[in-house]
C-alpha cells in the first residue's frame, strides 16, 4: 500500500509541475518572466557519459559560499541540475517544483545542486521572487560556462542545456538526462535515477 502510495504521490507531483501550477508563485515573478519562444531542442554534444568520474569544480552560490563538488564525495549522492536561464518561464517552474519532493532527495542522501550561467546577482534577484529554493544555486557565468561546457551541455548561444547529472558518492556519473530545452525533465524519472545510486 506504502508503495502505491508513492507511486501515486510522484505520479501527481509530476502532473502538477508539467501543468505549470508551481509557476508565478510571486506575481512579481510572473511579470518579469522572459519568453525567449521555442529554441533548438538540442545544441550541443556531452562531454562525459555514466561510468566516468565527474569532473570536478567550484563555483560561487546564491548563498555566499563557494561549492566544490569534490566536497560531497563519500558524503552524499549529488544531482546537477543545469538549467538555460533566470527569469525564463520553463526554468521558474522546474526549479520550485523540486520544492514538492526535497523528502525524496533527503530519504535516498542526495542533495541537488542548480547551475545556470547567469551572474550571482541575477540569480539572486530570480529565487527571491521565486519564493527560494532549498538547494544551492550556483553561478557558472565566469570563465561563461566553464562548468556546462565541461560537461558538454554549454551551446553555441552561451546558455546551457536543460540537463540532469546523477553522480554517486564515489563522484561517478550514474546517469545523464539531457532534455529538450524547451520541457521539464520527467519527477519521475529523476526520482528513479536518484533511488538507483542510493541503493548502490
Amino acid at each position: 500500500m506504502k508503495m502505491v502510495l508513492k507511486v501515486v504521490t510522484i505520479f501527481v507531483m509530476g502532473l502538477f509541475l508539467l501543468n505549470g501550477s508551481v509557476f508565478g508563485q510571486s506575481g512579481t515573478l510572473k511579470d518579469n518572466i522572459y519568453d525567449p519562444g521555442k529554441l533548438k531542442p538540442r545544441d550541443s554534444d556531452l562531454k562525459v557519459k555514466a561510468g566516468q568520474k565527474a569532473p570536478d569544480f567550484t563555483l560561487p552560490a546564491v548563498s555566499g559560499k563557494r561549492i566544490t563538488l569534490s566536497y560531497f564525495r563519500g558524503k552524499r549522492n549529488v544531482v546537477l541540475s543545469f538549467v538555460p536561464a533566470a527569469f525564463t518561464p520553463v526554468c521558474s517552474e522546474q526549479w520550485p517544483g523540486y520544492n514538492l519532493v526535497k523528502d525524496m532527495f533527503d530519504k535516498n542522501d542526495t542533495i541537488l545542486i542548480g547551475i545556470t550561467v547567469d551572474n550571482v546577482p541575477t540569480l539572486h534577484a530570480w529565487t527571491q521572487q521565486m519564493g527560494k529554493v532549498w538547494f544551492e544555486v550556483l553561478s557558472d557565468f565566469w570563465p561563461h560556462g566553464a562548468v556546462a561546457d565541461k560537461y558538454g551541455v554549454l551551446r553555441s548561444d552561451g546558455l546551457s542545456e536543460r540537463a540532469l547529472f546523477f553522480i554517486d558518492k564515489e563522484g561517478i556519473i550514474n546517469a545523464v538526462i539531457v532534455m529538450d530545452i524547451n520541457r521539464q525533465p520527467d519527477i519521475t524519472a529523476c526520482a528513479s535515477e536518484v533511488k538507483k545510486m542510493n541503493k548502490k
